[in-house]
C-alpha cells in the first residue's frame, strides 16, 4: 500500500514540476519585470528588487512601493486598448467562422465507413508535417497580388485586375483558419464518433424531421466537442503574432503583434512584460470555463 502511495506521489509530482519549470518560474519573471521602469541599458529595464543582491528588508521596502505605471498605460493608450478589442474580436470571429467549416466536415468524417475514418482523420493532421511558419509563408505566394489565387481568378476572366488580398485583415482571417481548422475537426469527429446513432432513429420515428432530430438530439450531445473546440481555438488565437505579422497588413493590430514591437522595436520590456501578463488574466477566464467543463464531463462519464 504504500508502495503504491510512493508510486501515486512521483506520477502527481512530474506533472507539477513540469508547471513550476516553465509556467509558474517564467510567469514569475515576467511579472517582476513587468513593474520594472524602462532604461536604455541592457536588459532594458532597471529591477524593481533582485532577490539575489537586496537584503530582506530592502525587499519588502521596495515591493510596499511597487508602482503600476505601466499597468495604468494598458487602460490609457489608445493602442493597447485597441489591440486587445481588436484581438478578441478577431479570435471570436474567426472561432464561429471555423465551427461553421468544420461541423460539417466532422459530421461527415463520423458518419463516413469505419475503414476510411483512419485516412480521413489523418488528411485532416497532414498539414502539421510541415513546419507552421513554412505553411504560413505559403499563403504569401498565394494571396500576394501575383500569386497563383490572382493568377487563376485572372485566367479564368472572373476579374480583370488583381486583388488586394495579401496585408488585409482577409489575409489574416484565410490564415487562421486554414492553421488552427483542425483545432476545432478533431475535438467535434472525436464526440460525433463516439454518439449513438440510434438516439437519432428514435428521434425520426417519433416524427422529428432529418433537421429537427439533428438541433435536438446530434447538436446537443456534440456540445463538449463543440466547447472543447471552440475554446482550443480561440485561446491561442488571441495571442497569435505569426499569422497577423506576416499575412496583415499595418491596418491589422493584434496584442500578439503590438508585444512583439514593445519587445524587439522599442525595447520596453516593462511595457510588453505588462501586456503579456494582462492577456494572461484576460485569458485565464476562458481557459477555467474550459477546465470546468472538462471536470464536468468526467464526472458524467
Amino acid at each position: 500500500m504504500a508502495r503504491q502511495t510512493n508510486h501515486r506521489w512521483i506520477v502527481t509530482f512530474i506533472p507539477y514540476l513540469w508547471m513550476l519549470a516553465l509556467f509558474l518560474i517564467p510567469f514569475l519573471i515576467v511579472l517582476k519585470i513587468s513593474f520594472s521602469a524602462t532604461v536604455i541599458a541592457q536588459p532594458p529595464y532597471d529591477p524593481v528588487f533582485d532577490f539575489l543582491i537586496d537584503s530582506w528588508t530592502e525587499s519588502v521596502e521596495k515591493f510596499n512601493s511597487l508602482g503600476l505605471d505601466n499597468y495604468r498605460r494598458l487602460f490609457s493608450d489608445s493602442i493597447y486598448i485597441s489591440s486587445y478589442l481588436s484581438s478578441l474580436w478577431i479570435a471570436a470571429s474567426s472561432t464561429f467562422i471555423m465551427l461553421f467549416i468544420a461541423y460539417p466536415i466532422a459530421y461527415g468524417m463520423a458518419r463516413a465507413p469505419k475503414s476510411i475514418r483512419p485516412t480521413l482523420v489523418m488528411l485532416v493532421i497532414l498539414p502539421f508535417w510541415t513546419s507552421f511558419l513554412i505553411r504560413v509563408y505559403a499563403w504569401i505566394t498565394i494571396l500576394s497580388e501575383e500569386g497563383l489565387l490572382n493568377n487563376f481568378l485572372v485566367g479564368l476572366g472572373i476579374i480583370d485586375e488583381p486583388l488586394q488580398i495579401l496585408s488585409t485583415n482577409t489575409a489574416v482571417y484565410i490564415g487562421i483558419l486554414y492553421s488552427y481548422l483542425p483545432f476545432m475537426v478533431l475535438p467535434l469527429y472525436s464526440t460525433l464518433e463516439k454518439m449513438d446513432e440510434s438516439l437519432v432513429e428514435a428521434a425520426k420515428d417519433l416524427g422529428c424531421t432529418a433537421i429537427g432530430a439533428f438541433w435536438r438530439v446530434t447538436f446537443p450531445l456534440s456540445l463538449p466537442g463543440v466547447i472543447a473546440g471552440c475554446f482550443l481555438v480561440f485561446i491561442p488565437v488571441v495571442g497569435e503574432f505569426v499569422i497577423p505579422d506576416l499575412l496583415g497588413g499595418s491596418d491589422t493590430v493584434m496584442i500578439g503583434k503590438t508585444m512583439w514591437e514593445e519587445f524587439f522595436n522599442n525595447r520596453d520590456w516593462p511595457a510588453a512584460s505588462a501586456v503579456a501578463i494582462a492577456l494572461l488574466i484576460v485569458l485565464m477566464i476562458p481557459i477555467m470555463i474550459f477546465q470546468s467543463n472538462e471536470a464536468r464531463q468526467q464526472e458524467t462519464r
